[in-house]
């Protein structure tokens, strides 16, 4: 019986080494294998270069300009091979006497480990032209090595600052959602750069190499080239855009304009004052951007959509239809302004339009040809806020356009609802007055203006967009029907009192606008950034006002009147009067478009 347990037990052990035997040799042989091909085949990423940004006629907007960066081997922090590092910083200074050896040396011993193989990058870039020269002699150095890079690069700088955007550095939730940003650690923050990123960044290639146990390279095993054909084209005309960018800078001090295609291609945008991206690229010191933060006239903030301003006047064409689809207004309804309206039964608070002896028996064309505020006083409280809200929101107003741009604001359009979920208040009858001006909580951007102006022009509700073509591949995008029928049959009405607020010598923009060289329908809006006591029996003058009292400008414009082709819009903050401030410029603009042949006269 023992001799049986005996022999059972040494079948038990062999039985437990053969299986422990096969399991090693022949089980894990595949995942051996593959750590073994782990230790001699590498796989080095091929970075594609970003794809440039190109306007209509191909001029480039971002471009990558070529340069080398300077490397150091790695492994040199240490006491002993300390020497090594400042000698080869000192050969770097040489050549380059503006370099700070104390700051590379910082920056090296940073990044230096004993697990790290790879050269360290101790200046991303030098350019081309200041490299050359010195290139074959630097190369020659101990543990230095250079190398071809790019960095991006915009040539119009602040004229196109808040349409292209710029790149930067990555942070982690950058790199977190995007692999190729992890790569090269580049991430588009702003603008173009930062809507298309993903696509102007293309897709990384790849090598793999046989590498010896000194990581030197043996054989190439496979390469896949990197996905480069990434450029974008624009409709952005960059000779209109510095013509307008000139001319805004001589006149004004900040705001912004638009020019874009009934259809919702932009030709130009702009927002005033600007920064120098190219300033961002880099990395920018603290002095300039506090430089930037405390100017009051903001030139960080992109005002074309991130810009909230009381819409003004410019609102009347679309209030105008809201009463009419109310149906307790009709075109031809008149109402009668003496200056003002009052509310209240005890307290009586008085409402007043801007022209103090008033427009007398008032019809809706000649409302919004001369901007009479008691017309709309009157037709609001017919109509109510709510009914107002939900067609102006239909036109556009309060929601984003969809234009592509990062981080579009979405702007107020007030009602009762709105009002309680903000402050938990009723509505008042005076807010429905304010509102029907376009002043009290509503707030709009530049380009949701140029779309609802779009949208008076042609009936539709067009999508805003600045590219073009993504490679070859043309960017498409339609445009909305939103307007009932019966707004439909009243837009000749409004259209009509557009062209005799440019045209007619009681028009509100004629004296700016009636010569242009076509014909062109528009609505000028004095947007007021402080109340009027009411107190005050004569309002003061706007240029009597200190200048960041004085109301925002607005003229919002579409052209030729009988076949609407361009909407221009133009907001001049704390420029007065929209006719006065903006009227120049966009007969400017208009002009502009026929001499270059976007707009024929024949």
């Amino acid at each position: 019986m023992k001799t049986k347990l005996v022999v059972a037990f040494f079948v038990l052990v062999w039985v437990v080494l053969l299986a422990r035997i096969y399991q090693l040799t022949i089980k894990s042989n595949t995942y051996y294998e593959s750590l073994a091909k782990q230790n001699i085949v590498k796989k080095e990423w091929i970075l594609p270069v970003r794809g440039e940004i190109l306007d209509r006629h191909g001029k480039p907007l971002a471009i990558n300009k070529i340069g080398f960066k300077v490397l150091v081997d790695p492994h040199l922090s240490a006491k002993k091979r300390l020497p090594r590092l400042r000698r080869a910083l000192r050969e770097i200074q040489k050549d380059f006497p503006d370099i700070n050896v104390t700051r590379l040396e910082k920056r090296y011993k940073r990044i230096d480990s004993p697990y790290r193989h790879e050269p360290i990058v101790v200046i991303k870039f030098l350019p081309y032209e200041e490299v050359l020269p010195h290139f074959t002699e630097l190369s020659r150095k101990p543990h230095i090595t250079i190398e071809p890079t790019t960095k991006r690069y915009y040539p119009y700088g602040d004229m196109t600052a808040h349409v292209i955007g710029y790149v930067g550095k990555a942070n982690e939730k950058e790199m977190a959602g995007d692999e190729m940003v992890k790569l090269t650690m580049i991430a588009g923050k702003s603008g173009l750069e930062k809507y298309y990123n993903r696509f102007l960044e293309g897709e990384p290639g790849y090598k793999k190499v046989k590498v010896s146990a000194f990581n030197e390279q043996i054989e190439v095993l496979e390469t896949v080239p990197p996905k480069e054909d990434t450029d974008m084209r624009l409709h952005l005309d960059m000779e209109l855009q510095a013509f307008i960018s000139k001319m805004f800078a001589k006149e004004h001090k900040s705001g912004a304009v638009i020019v874009m295609r009934t259809d919702g291609a932009i030709l130009a945008a702009g927002s005033y004052p600007a920064y120098d991206p190219n300033d961002f690229v880099s990395g920018i010191s603290r002095k300039e951007w506090k430089k930037i933060i405390e100017n009051l006239n903001h030139p960080f903030t992109n005002k074309l959509i991130h810009g909230l301003y009381p819409p003004g006047s410019v609102i009347k064409p679309g209030v105008a239809l809201a009463l009419i689809d109310s149906k307790r207004v009709s075109p031809y309804t008149k109402f009668y302004c003496n200056g003002a309206i009052e509310l209240g039964k005890t307290t009586k608070h008085k409402f007043r339009c801007w022209k103090s002896t008033g427009h007398e028996e008032t019809d809706m064309i000649k409302a919004i040809r001369e901007s009479c505020d008691v017309y709309f006083y009157k037709g609001s409280l017919l109509t109510g806020i709510n009914k107002i809200a939900e067609e102006l929101r239909k036109m556009g107003l309060g929601e984003k356009t969809g234009i592509d741009l990062p981080n579009e604001f979405i702007g107020v359009v007030p009602d009762k609802m709105w009002k309680m979920n903000k402050y938990g208040q009723p509505w008042y009858m005076g807010e429905t007055l304010n509102a029907s001006i376009g002043q009290g909580y509503m707030l709009v951007t530049p380009m949701q203006i140029a779309r609802y102006t779009a949208l008076l022009a042609t009936g539709k509700l067009p999508r805003p967009h600045l590219a073009a073509y993504l490679a070859d591949e043309p960017v498409r995008t339609f445009a909305k029907d939103v307007l009932t029928l019966r707004e439909k049959r009243a837009l000749p009405i409004v259209r009509r009192a557009m062209y005799e607020v440019c045209n007619h010598p009681k028009g509100t923009a004629y004296a700016s606008m009636h010569d242009t060289k076509i014909k062109v329908a528009g609505k000028t809006g004095t947007a007021q950034v402080i109340g009027i006591p009411q107190e005050e029996k004569k309002r003061m003058k706007e240029e009597e006002l200190a200048y960041y009292h004085r109301s925002h400008a607005w003229l919002t414009t579409y052209g030729p009147y009988r076949r609407p082709q361009f909407v221009v819009t133009i907001l001049v903050e704390h420029g007065g009067h929209g006719g006065s401030a903006a009227g120049p410029m966009a007969k400017a603009i208009y002009n502009w478009l026929v001499e270059h042949e976007y707009i024929k006269t024949r």
